[in-house]
């Protein structure tokens, strides 16, 4: 029974994984369905955490939006994200950044990682 699930799990993966991490600046391009027709929306922000394994794995990205903090969560393998893209690298030193919810302004920000 093991393998048969597997293979459900294998074959719904993407082929090509978006490559980020935790602390990133991403672009992620979703479809969004309205109606009969389906339009792609652009929601760019901060990834807080990434969690899970193989197809079940999400990442949460937080955005401002007029002085509100928005957060969405993504399944990184799901046909309704089109593309992730990767605007500029953060230097973090944890994998949740939960503490940027209680931030404002330039203290929300996350330092650029410099190679």
């Amino acid at each position: 029974m093991n393998e048969i699930i597997k293979n459900i799990e294998a074959a719904q993966m993407k082929a090509e994984a978006p490559e980020f991490n935790v602390g990133d600046t991403v672009r992620v391009h979703g479809k969004i369905k309205e109606g009969n027709r389906e339009r792609i929306q652009v929601f760019e922000g901060v990834v807080l955490k990434k969690q899970g394994g193989s197809n079940r794995e999400t990442f949460t990205v937080r955005k401002n939006s007029n002085g509100i903090g928005v957060e969405k969560t993504w399944p990184l393998h799901s046909p309704n994200v089109e593309k992730v893209e990767v605007i500029r690298r953060g230097k973090v030193r944890r994998a949740k950044l939960n503490y940027l919810r209680q931030r404002v302004g330039k203290a929300a920000k996350v330092k650029e990682l410099v190679k």
